[in-house]
């Protein structure tokens, strides 16, 4: 599966924004998917995860309640919707697929990559 990553951009402390990814192929649904990001200087941390019919979620702790995943399994995209964004949200961000992880797993291993969007948060 291929992976675009899109929807990145500079915006201030407190606004919101979305971030889409859109997959190629006929499968999407068979792949459970999220979102990782890497600040400068920093490992690449996950962000959130998206189980393959979208009932399921998982998200790294801090971001739980800012962020929100979903997926539209027709237009084989997913979406993090990325709200009260801080400067320290400012990373690129890359989707991800993995056919066999769980939602709770993918932080841990990923089989494929997309491209990175730059978000970048000014205070």
């Amino acid at each position: 599966v291929q992976l675009q990553a899109s929807g990145g951009g500079l915006v201030q402390a407190g606004d919101s924004l979305t971030l889409s990814c859109a997959a190629s192929g006929r499968t999407f649904s068979s792949y459970t998917m999220g979102w990782f990001r890497q600040a400068p200087g920093k490992e690449r941390e996950f962000v959130a995860a998206i189980s393959k019919s979208g009932k399921s979620t998982h998200y790294r702790t801090p971001l739980e309640g800012r962020f929100t995943l979903s997926r539209d399994n027709a237009k084989n995209t997913v979406y993090l919707q990325m709200n009260s964004l801080k400067p320290e949200d400012t990373a690129v961000y890359y989707c991800a697929a993995d056919p066999f992880k769980v939602v709770t797993t993918l932080q841990y291993g990923v089989e494929y990559w997309g491209t990175g969007t730059q978000v970048t948060v000014s205070s």
